[in-house]
């Protein structure tokens, strides 16, 4: 008789098999750095958050991480290669090309890299070297100060790259060296821009060859002028990048014209066109720039630039308060009339009494002058006086 399923007999054939997928499933993994977990296997992800107590990036990350994530730790300074082996407390002074070529690869398989919150101020030329396959990098929230003009050159992969937040206390010199950053990133996708107080955006940023999304939110821009614009177009056939604008002080004066045609024409390129609202001037104070009217965007005498053009705006409004002004007073004059008509016979016995009471007042006056004016009555008092003056004589 054959042994049932479930029965010993059947279960000793299957237990070899078993063991050799056991221990081809239990193959020991690179080890783990010190202040990281790891989740899911090194080739997944790699998280490293020690707060003030990691200052450089692990050296011991298995050579088969794909992702890493360090949060929350004091960097301060990413020197050249420092993901590559380099000596973060070598010489300042040694050229990144150098560096990278001494040590090498070490991480070839890294596609994401994410460094947020990590009190970064310095990334130095060839930081990021030594990552062919780096398609991600997320250096937001950090307060860059220093950026080196070839921060970014050795990742031909790289797709995605975010800088929110992390470029305000750096000032007008950093964004100068982030243009220069840029321009070796052939292959970016999306750009991170957004809350960096920047009042211009980068021209070289504008003029990625393959760029597919800007975000410039939180920004301080108070418009795109037509240069910005053309920078945004390609002629290679490829779609322009779509723009994130919201959120940014505009100034809706005649100088944004051209930024209003450019969101009408192609509202695909503008996610969050219906969000975008004047700052200025006061008459147009957060209304949706969609909204407005290109009449009425006008400019100030002898300021071409659009940002003393308040009165200019402002008529329109005072003419429409005017207009109410005169509506209100039409209709207290409409309502005063009314009243007038329905007290029509109590007004017309007050106007009576006061002619009668006039007229009594005026004949009484007349009286008075006529009996003082008789001349029959005039000499009576002399006369009288002149029979009394003898006796007083005597």
């Amino acid at each position: 008789m054959a042994p049932r399923a479930g029965q010993p007999g059947l279960q000793r054939p299957m237990l070899p098999g078993l063991l050799l997928v056991a221990a081809a499933l239990s193959r020991p993994a690179a080890p783990c750095p010190f202040q990281c977990y790891c989740f899911g296997g090194p080739k997944l992800l790699l998280r490293c958050a020690s707060g003030a107590e990691l200052r450089q990036p692990p050296r011991d990350v298995p050579p088969d991480a794909r992702n890493l994530t360090i949060v929350g730790a004091n960097l301060t300074v990413l020197r050249a290669a420092a993901f590559a082996g380099g000596d973060g407390d070598g010489d300042a002074a040694a050229d990144g090309e150098e560096a990278a070529a001494a040590v090498g690869v070490r991480l070839p398989l890294l596609t994401a890299l994410r460094l947020t919150h990590n009190n970064i101020q310095v990334v130095e030329d060839g930081a990021f070297d030594g990552l062919p396959s780096l398609a991600a990098l997320d250096l937001s929230h950090n307060p860059l100060r220093v950026l080196g003009g070839g921060a970014f050159r050795g990742l031909p992969a790289l797709r995605s790259l975010q800088l929110n937040h992390a470029l305000a206390r750096g000032g007008p010199g950093l964004l100068d060296a982030l243009d220069a950053a840029l321009a070796p990133l052939a292959e970016l996708r999306l750009l991170g821009l957004a809350g960096n107080a920047l009042s211009r955006l980068p021209p070289v940023a504008l003029r990625l060859p393959r760029l597919e999304q800007l975000d410039a939110r939180l920004n301080a821009l108070a418009g795109l002028g037509p240069d910005e614009l053309r920078a945004l177009e390609r002629d290679t056939g490829l779609p322009g990048p779509r723009l994130l604008l919201a959120d940014n002080p505009l100034r809706c004066g005649c100088a944004v014209r051209p930024l209003l045609a450019w969101l009408r024409n192609a509202t695909e390129r503008a996610p969050d066109a219906r969000r975008l609202r004047c700052a200025g001037p006061r008459a147009l104070h957060d209304r949706p720039l969609l909204d407005l009217d290109e009449a009425r965007l006008r400019c100030g005498r002898g300021d071409p630039d659009g940002r003393g053009e308040e009165e200019e705006a402002a008529g329109p409004e005072l003419e429409a308060s005017y207009v109410f002004f005169g509506l209100v007073l039409a209709l207290i004059g409409l309502i005063f009339l009314m009243v007038l008509y329905l007290n029509r016979r109590g007004i017309q016995r007050w106007m009576r009494n006061l002619r009668e009471a006039c007229r009594d007042q005026m004949e009484g006056y007349h009286y008075r002058y006529e009996q003082d004016a008789d001349p029959r009555r005039a000499p009576a008092a002399p006369a009288a006086s002149r029979a009394a003056s003898p006796a007083s004589g005597l």
